[in-house]
């Protein structure tokens, strides 16, 4: 309708102002400037370089209070409301699948505007004559977003130890430690004959019960500069055929304090013989009692160095213990060398000043010292016979054939002689008792033990006794002294994998402990089978 109230005769006014073909008329669009590009400028402006295209999305949105799925998208089957006169109501929009809302009743109408919404302008086509727009040059302005860089899949976290393992989940387990090498059990070229470990306990009798030999015996102390370690095990080769340990241990300590002294006696019996770890063990048992009566002069003449006196004195103790042994050889009808053994003593004072360690004994065995990881072997040298014999030496020996003159001697001067042992004895019979067999009612009371016997046999004169042993050594910090029988001390002098082993083991770490100079002594090597009593003493 015009300002003078004429409508216009063609009636569609309507449509010639909101036709979509009419141009706008504001400016010109200019290339570059549609609705897309400004929203890559704002998508631009608002992004973070390292954030993801999506995550841009949602900030451009969340500025403009509006999201992408809270659009609803224009449905095909719109209808737009007809054209009519302006103060004519419009027709309210009804979609086809309209749903009622939440908490309207069924069959209700829709609730209406007052006033009409306006139908919104349908899209332009696209110029299809008009060329594509050039790409826009970019902006020196702006940052070029850099894509992020794909995510690593992060590792799965630990669950808590207190967490319910899943029923597929193997359980856990603790790392194995490696394995260490075995321990060294034997030396040598092959294999020990025997087993290492006991087969047959000894024989017993019920009326001597008190005879009975423990296989293992263990002992240790320590006193002043050194410690001490002790053992005596029954062999490989007794172990088997049930024999009992023929070697005895002795350690005893006698006074108190700095002037207390420690005896160590070991001592073997005669192989093959019977009753010898009785023979060993009276031995030990003597000599121990000899050193005790006598402790206080021994502890004194170790500590001012009396090598000549401690000689003397321990070589009668020796003498006495030994006399004993063949008085109680003879008791049981036995030769002495069929009741006697090897004895090897060592003693330790206990002051913290004296390092004087003297060893004494008869018999087999050995002393042996660890210096500077080298073995050294300390038996004292025995004489050889063959040096004391020899034409007589002039007031020493007999007289000489002649004087000088050319003239010979032939006076008797009837000097006394020693009485034969094979004659009776004009000296007054033995405290000791004589053995039964040479003991008859038709014998003289005089007789001596080794007389012939009624049947005319003439008694075994007893074995040359053994040459007494003795040394006396200042110790060195560091040093080992090592004291043993000859079950230890053969394989020793005839093994060197077992001396290089040892000498591995008892380097400068220390003194072993009980348990480990046990295994270390135990070193076993093929056709060494016999009992094994070793002492050990270490200086600090």
């Amino acid at each position: 309708m015009s300002q003078q109230g004429e409508r216009p005769a063609d009636g569609d006014w309507w449509n010639r102002l909101y036709d979509a073909s009419a141009p706008d008329t504001g400016p010109a669009p200019a290339a570059g400037d549609t609705l897309d590009d400004r929203f890559d400028s704002a998508a631009d402006a608002l992004s973070d370089p390292g954030a993801a295209p999506d995550a841009v999305a949602d900030r451009v949105s969340d500025a403009a209070g509006t999201r992408p799925e809270d659009v609803t998208p224009e449905r095909s089957g719109a209808q737009r409301p007809a054209a009519g006169a302006p103060w004519e109501p419009a027709a309210p929009y009804a979609p086809s699948d309209a749903r009622p809302l939440p908490g309207a009743t069924a069959g209700s109408p829709p609730p209406t505007s007052p006033h009409p919404t306006p139908p919104a302008p349908s899209p332009r086509p696209p110029d299809l004559a008009r060329p594509p727009d050039p790409p826009r040059p970019p902006d020196p302005r702006r940052s070029t977003p850099v894509p992020p860089a794909p995510r690593e899949p992060a590792a799965p976290a630990t669950p808590p130890a207190s967490a319910a393992r899943p029923a597929h989940t193997a359980p856990y387990a603790p790392p194995v430690p490696p394995v260490p090498p075995a321990p060294v059990t034997h030396v040598g070229d092959g294999l020990p004959t025997y087993d290492p470990e006991p087969t047959a306990l000894p024989a017993a009798h019920a009326d001597r019960l008190d005879e009975i030999v423990a296989d293992t015996v263990l002992d240790g102390a320590r006193y002043g500069a050194y410690t001490l370690r002790a053992m005596s095990v029954r062999g490989d080769s007794a172990r088997y055929r049930g024999d009992p340990r023929r070697d005895a241990l002795l350690t005893a300590r006698f006074g108190e304090g700095a002037d207390a002294l420690v005896l160590v006696a070991v001592a073997s019996g005669a192989r093959a013989t019977e009753g010898a770890h009785r023979a060993a063990a009276d031995v030990a048992r003597w000599i121990g009692g000899a050193v005790g009566h006598s402790h206080g002069s021994l502890s004194a003449d170790i500590r001012a160095g009396r090598r000549g006196d401690l000689k003397s004195g321990l070589h009668r103790l020796t003498d006495r213990g030994f006399g004993k042994l063949r008085a109680r050889a003879a008791e049981q009808g036995l030769s002495p060398g069929q009741y006697t053994a090897d004895l090897r003593c060592l003693l330790l004072s206990a002051d913290p000043g004296c390092r004087t360690r003297v060893f004494f004994g008869v018999g087999d065995g050995g002393l042996f010292r660890l210096r500077d990881g080298a073995w050294q072997d300390l038996e004292p040298p025995l004489a050889d016979p063959a040096a004391s014999t020899g034409a007589p030496v002039v007031g020493f020996g007999s007289p000489p054939p002649e004087t000088p003159e050319g003239d010979r001697l032939t006076l008797d001067l009837a000097i006394t002689k020693p009485p034969s042992p094979y004659t009776s004895s004009p000296y007054p019979p033995s405290p000791y008792p004589s053995p039964p067999h040479t003991t008859s009612p038709h014998a003289s009371p005089h007789a001596s033990p080794h007389a012939a016997s009624p049947q005319g046999e003439a008694a075994q004169p007893p074995p040359p006794p053994e040459p007494f042993r003795f040394r006396a050594s200042v110790a060195r910090p560091g040093d080992t002294l090592l004291l043993c029988s000859a079950g230890l001390a053969e394989p020793l002098r005839g093994e060197p994998a077992l001396a290089r082993e040892l000498a591995g083991r008892w380097g400068p770490g220390g003194p072993p402990d009980m348990a480990e100079f046990l295994a270390d002594t135990r070193l076993r090597v093929k056709g060494y089978a016999d009992d094994r009593t070793a002492v050990g003493v270490w200086e600090a």
